[in-house]
């Protein structure tokens, strides 16, 4: 009894009979019986509710032919690939190599694509890209909303590539997606200590918007396009105030910041940049400058009032020699205005008058 070996296999299973190490057949459902004294026989006994075949001897199995109608075979050249649907689903991609698929109980599609190609197209990417086995053949990337993706395919460029999932084969060549962002972005030039044609050093802060208007040129004109506008604008701040004093510099800001604005745009240009605006958004003096200033500043100021006084001094000293002229001039003038002098003091307070001898009195009659 113990020289016999018996193998029971199932409606949904295969028996892989092997002799001597050598493949010999399938065995269908049912029991087998094998007479084997020396331990030579062996079955495998294998689920077809499992499609994928998986065998170290696989191909003995294959070259029998004994799979001819009962399973799909794939034999993968280095430039294959395969992807694989159970029933309707979508299972695995394969890379190259011998595979088998069982037949019937399960409806298997295979897809065979070219990975000569290295980017991997397809209608169904998102689905493929997510499977388990996708990341062992493929590099998949994601180029976000806003931003575009400079591929580079063994360091030549290809294309730019909009926003989208991407994937490209691993092995078949060196794939490189380069992602930049489109949108408007800000550069801080701060903390500038920059000395002006007059020996005066002052500390500066600017800012630059700019945008990405040529990715391909961005991302290979420099390894960074952000530093390398930063330095730029250091460069032509330099040059620029360094070029003019400092009286013309505070007197005429707005012609600084379009030189240094037209400097930088044409810099930007060459990087692939469109500049949005460049502006000076503070000016330091040291400490010393700005006393010296503000002495200056009100000097100024002071000379300006006492100018204005002396001014109007002149015109009202001008205005009495007139009025002192024409009353002089003419007697009645002088006599109503005298009136209207005794007017004003009769109305402002109580006027007493004391008559005395009769030539005071008269006097005083006539000059009311």
């Amino acid at each position: 009894m113990f020289l016999m070996k018996r193998y029971q296999i199932r409606s949904y299973e295969m028996g892989l009979y092997f002799r001597d190490g050598e493949f010999r057949g399938l065995l269908e459902a049912g029991t087998h019986r094998f007479f084997d004294p020396l331990g030579k026989v062996r079955v495998d006994v294998v689920s077809q509710r499992e499609p994928w075949l998986v065998h170290e001897r696989l191909d003995l199995i294959v070259k029998s032919g004994a799979l001819a109608e009962r399973a799909v075979v794939l034999d993968l050249k280095d430039h294959e690939r395969a992807l694989i649907w159970i029933e309707g689903r979508f299972s695995h991609i394969l890379p190259a190599g011998l595979y088998a698929y069982w037949i019937g109980w399960k409806n298997v599609k295979v897809e065979v694509v070219d990975a000569r190609n290295a980017r991997f197209e397809h209608e169904d990417l998102k689905v493929i890209s997510r499977s388990p086995m996708a990341q062992r053949v493929l590099d998949v990337c994601t180029v976000n909303r806003d931003h575009v993706g400079v591929l580079f395919i063994d360091g030549r460029y290809i294309d730019t590539l909009p926003p989208g999932l991407y994937a490209f084969w691993k092995g078949t060549a060196d794939a490189r997606v380069v992602e930049v962002d489109l949108r408007e972005t800000m550069v801080d030039v701060s903390g500038q200590d920059i000395m002006t044609a007059d020996k005066v050093t002052l500390r500066m802060n600017a800012v630059v918007t700019y945008r990405v208007a040529d990715a391909r040129q961005a991302v290979s004109r420099t390894d960074d396009v952000r530093q390398a506008l930063y330095r730029e604008t250091q460069l032509v701040l330099r040059a620029v105030v360094g070029a003019r004093e400092l009286d013309v510099f505070l007197t005429d800001k707005d012609a600084v910041a379009a030189d240094i604005e037209q400097n930088v745009r044409r810099r930007a240009g060459e990087l692939g940049l469109e500049i949005a605006s460049v502006g000076i958004r503070d000016v330091i003096l040291p400490g010393d400058m700005k006393d010296l200033m503000n002495r200056v500043t009100e000097a100024r100021k002071a000379a300006e009032a006492n100018l204005i006084s002396r001014r109007e001094e002149t015109a009202a000293m001008r205005s009495q020699a007139n009025t002192a002229k024409l009353l002089a001039d003419n007697p009645v003038l002088m006599r109503l205005r005298e009136l209207e002098v005794l007017e004003r003091v009769a109305a402002a307070g109580k006027l007493n008058i004391v008559l005395g001898e009769k030539g005071l009195t008269e006097k005083v009659v006539n000059l009311l």
